[in-house]
């Protein structure tokens, strides 16, 4: 007898090899018509896939993380399919699944409209209607190679012939099409309930501009219309936060195509960035960084001793000079290490804490930079922290206080936090790997917060911990970072005098609360919609007068304010004070400051907050005394405390 163990520890017995789909039917007629894939021991399978030893099996469906992705999966191949039957001479290329969603890409004569996505959608539907069965087959190479040949599907051909092997590929075919795949895919068409294709644009074949330009379609599946339109409320929100652009309407930053993926940063924009800048200066300063700045353009050389021109060579700017080769800087770990050379250093001098606003350049591809989110030029709010092994885990819990008190002075205080462990290329012994990332799960476990483990994606020298802020519509941002480097400081020449008097290497951390400028700026706008709380507010307060009368006095006020540190400007225009209260709504300044003939009678200024709220009339003194408060309280909500640092 065959003996299946299910998910809640029963079990079921059957006399012979038994399919997924009929385990499910043992369960519940429900279940069975619900199911859309299976788990077999942890692996992913088709409802058909048969059952031939005693093992353990989950039926998966929509209510299941698996089941949504199989779902997504799948719904490519139905894009691709109502492509083909609307447009015969387009070619499918590659369709795999991303975030929230899928996307196909497909080599065709002209670009695809939005009335194009909307027939694409019509015939989709039809295809569900249809309930066509989805089944797996398996062929030879060349076999395959052969029938996609005939199909006139080139670019198929490509890819079969890039993967690497000479075992048979699987594919599945619904109706008239089919498509290479490894699976597993829905058993019908039928089993779709809630899809949208939601865009278009270019792509580059396999991400290379050298290459053809094809056309990528995007969509999303749910496993109801009411996830559906939960997700699409979502979009709707993103595309009113979208940094870029807010960024544009409110004067924060452009680009533009002679310096592409590196931002020009206007006064306002400047403003915010100076600000968080000064900020970070004083939370270093207060745990005991050392600030430095090192070289833009450096000699190729180090690069190749460190290591990373081996593993970056390809994300490198270089540029020759007086016959030498150099590197612009696109990390500050090599140049940390030669400040840290200069001079004789004793254990004493451990942990030797640097820090650096450092400019870095990366050539990112031009179809992957996305506003500040993704550039080429960006600035980090770099650290290096030199030490002995012994003091690892305290340097690693003292980063993370700071990294959390930071975090939560911005507003964000769910962090989520992953280890990632040594990837199959590397440098060093496992013995010091081991060490290393050993002392960063007993950190992790130190904190009491849960964690997720990460295997093979550390970096080529070290393992790390990357810290991901969760934002208001719920979106993942990874920001910060700690990792432990057992072998670039030796690489680089880098040694202390010991206690016994003997050269030792230094342990190096690396580490960033922020990440980059650019990109943390970025997740900024969208968190607060371009409404920076008020101490990031590059105008903190405008002040508005209603007739020529009021001019001085508002004028007195601004200086009054400037005087107090604060960030205030005045609009003497010769408009209606609506107008102008709607115009500098928009722009999202915290407080408005409205000033008739009462209020220089009395003194006092008319307060709007930037959400509409009238505070009423205030004393001067008194709208400082709100405003430094506010200030004070950082992002963080009215109810958290508002120290300062």
């Amino acid at each position: 007898m065959l003996q299946i163990t299910l998910p809640d520890g029963s079990k079921r017995e059957f006399s012979s090899p038994v399919s997924i789909i009929e385990i499910a039917e043992s369960i519940g007629p429900g279940l069975a018509k619900a199911a859309l894939a299976g788990r077999v021991n942890g692996t992913l399978v088709d409802t058909s896939h048969t059952v031939d030893a005693d093992t353990e099996v989950a039926i998966v469906t929509e209510r299941d993380d698996d089941g949504i992705e199989v779902l997504r999966h799948s719904c490519a191949h139905l894009m691709a399919q109502a492509v083909q039957r609307l447009f015969p001479k387009a070619q499918v290329t590659i369709g795999p699944v991303i975030e929230d969603g899928f996307f196909y890409d497909f080599a065709f004569e002209r670009a695809f409209t939005p009335e194009d996505l909307s027939a694409i959608e019509s015939t989709m539907n039809a295809i569900v209607k249809e309930d066509l069965q989805v089944e797996r087959s398996v062929l030879a190479r060349d076999a395959a190679i052969a029938m996609f040949k005939g199909m006139g599907e080139d670019y198929k051909v490509e890819i079969i012939k890039s993967i690497p092997g000479d075992e048979d590929l699987s594919f599945y075919r619904q109706g008239e099409f089919i498509d290479l795949c490894r699976g597993p895919h829905v058993p019908s068409t039928g089993k779709f309930k809630a899809f949208k294709l939601t865009s278009v644009a270019g792509a580059y074949w396999r991400g290379d501009s050298a290459n053809e330009m094809l056309q990528r379609i995007h969509g999303t599946a749910w496993g109801s219309k009411q996830d559906l339109k939960l997700y699409l409320q979502r979009l709707e929100e993103a595309e009113k936060r979208d940094h870029r652009k807010l960024g544009k309407q409110l004067g924060l930053f452009h680009f533009q195509e002679e310096a592409p993926g590196m931002p020009f940063w206007h006064p306002k924009g400047w403003t915010i960035y100076q600000v968080i800048q000064g900020y970070m200066k004083q939370v270093q300063q207060a745990s005991n960084y050392q600030e430095i700045n090192t070289p833009q353009l450096v000699d190729y050389s180090l690069w190749e001793k460190s290591g990373h021109a081996a593993k970056f060579a390809e994300e490198m700017f270089s540029v020759e000079s007086d016959n030498r080769m150099y590197a612009i800087k696109p990390m500050n770990c090599p140049c940390h290490i030669q400040v840290f050379n200069q001079g004789l250093k004793s254990y004493r001098d451990l942990p030797l804490r640097l820090a650096e606003f450092g400019a870095c350049h990366r050539y990112e591809p031009s179809g992957s930079m996305h506003g500040l989110m993704r550039v080429r030029s960006f600035v980090q709010d770099d650290g290096h922290i030199f030490c002995t092994e012994d003091q690892i885990q305290s340097e690693v819990a003292d980063f993370m206080k700071l990294l959390f008190a930071v975090y939560h002075d911005f507003g964000f205080d769910e962090v989520m936090l992953r280890l990632s462990t040594r990837p199959e290329k590397r440098v060093g012994a496992d013995e010091l790997w081991d060490v290393a990332e050993q002392s960063l799960k007993d950190a992790l476990n130190a904190t009491a917060l849960p964690w997720e483990l990460v295997p093979g994606e550390g970096a080529f020298y070290g393992p790390k911990i990357e810290y991901s802020l969760k934002d208001c519509m719920g979106r993942v941002q990874q920001c910060g970072t700690i990792q432990v480097d057992f072998f670039t400081p030796g690489r680089l020449g880098a040694y202390y005098i010991a206690e016994d008097s003997s050269r030792q290497t230094p342990v190096m951390l690396h580490r960033a609360v922020l990440g980059s400028f650019e990109r943390f700026i970025g997740v900024l706008i969208e968190q607060y919609a371009g409404a920076m709380p008020a101490w990031l507010s590059p105008q903190q307060a405008m002040i508005l007068n209603i007739t020529d009368r009021q001019s001085e006095y508002c004028q007195k006020l601004e200086e009054s304010l400037k005087n107090k540190g604060f960030r205030a400007s005045s609009d003497l225009r010769n408009e209606k004070i609506g107008f102008k209260i709607r115009e500098h709504t928009l722009q999202k300044i915290p407080y408005l400051l409205v000033v008739g003939d009462k209020e220089v009678e009395s003194g006092t200024v008319a307060v709007r907050k930037r959400g509409g709220e009238d505070l009423g009339t205030m004393t001067f003194d008194d709208f400082c005394n709100h405003l430094s408060q506010d200030v004070a309280r950082f992002g963080r909500s009215e109810n958290s405390p508002g120290a300062s640092h």
